[in-house]
């Protein structure tokens, strides 16, 4: 998803994600499934990598809104 950002191609996605790639990806994930994410600070420190964002959603219930 990262790589639709800026049209790059997904090996050109770097590890570090600065914070309007993760404000953007953030939006991007909350149109998708229709529904805000309620991240708390903490989680959005930790998604400062790609593996940290990937870490943080994979323990979200995206589909119910809740945690």
């Amino acid at each position: 998803m990262l790589a639709t950002y800026g049209d790059r191609r997904p090996e050109d996605v770097a590890e570090g994600i600065d914070s309007l790639e993760l404000a953007w990806l953030i939006h991007q994930l909350e149109q998708h499934y229709g529904t805000a994410l309620d991240l708390s600070d903490d989680e959005l420190a930790r998604m400062s990598t790609v593996g940290g964002a990937v870490e943080v959603l994979a323990g979200l219930k995206v589909e119910t809104g809740s945690r």
